[in-house]
């Protein structure tokens, strides 16, 4: 399904001039790292070439993107939630907390959020979750590759400090490489202990 040009569609009954944020996040799934969110509000009427579910778009061109969607947006925030705080407090609430980080880092304050799937209690702020909402809201798509790219860069900076966990490569998702990794060195401090597939490898199932 084809991005909208501008995100209105979705948020029928705003005055003109409203402010529309799309909200993401990455690092939902992976067994070491942060959970990165994003939230953007794109110009009204802004099309950028390219955006789309950061998931679905190469490395070199979400870098890009990265470069034209903060030279474009009118607001950008990102929120951060480490592995100790996904631990204590679970991977969803470390998402939703990473999401009301990211939008209170915003310069300027949104009217209304387009959430991919979920929703924040915490942000009294009109809020519209749209399933698999980086495939249908600009804005969303624009949070989706910022917060990737975001957490992709803190993955390899942290491959630079535990270096036999080649988190440069996968960027701390379950493969098999990391997987291997894991059973051999056992986990590091960026390593999710309360994430099953981290503690029952047979090095640590007792």
């Amino acid at each position: 399904m084809p991005l909208y040009e501008h995100d209105a569609a979705f948020s029928r009954g705003l005055k003109p001039g409203s402010l529309i944020a799309g909200l993401d996040e990455a690092g939902r799934g992976p067994l070491a790292g942060p959970v990165v969110a994003a939230a953007v509000i794109l110009p009204e009427g802004l099309r950028i070439e390219g955006v789309r579910d950061s998931k679905k778009v190469p490395e070199a061109e979400r870098e890009a993107l990265f470069v034209k969607i903060n030279e474009s947006a009118s607001a950008i925030g990102i929120g951060i939630v480490d592995a100790d705080d996904i631990d204590r407090i679970n991977i969803l609430c470390a998402t939703r907390l990473a999401m009301y980080k990211a939008v209170s880092a915003m310069a300027l304050k949104p009217d209304i959020l387009l959430i991919d799937a979920v929703t924040i209690p915490a942000l009294d702020i009109r809020q519209v979750p749209i399933i698999k909402g980086d495939a249908q809201s600009a804005s969303i798509a624009a949070a989706s590759i910022i917060a990737k790219v975001t957490r992709d860069r803190m993955m390899v900076a942290y491959h630079d400090k535990y270096p036999e966990y080649c988190f440069d490569k996968h960027k701390g998702y379950g493969t098999k490489t990391h997987l291997a990794m894991l059973k051999q060195h056992g986990p590091c401090p960026i390593h999710r202990k309360s994430f099953q597939k981290v503690m029952s490898l047979p090095l640590f199932a007792g």
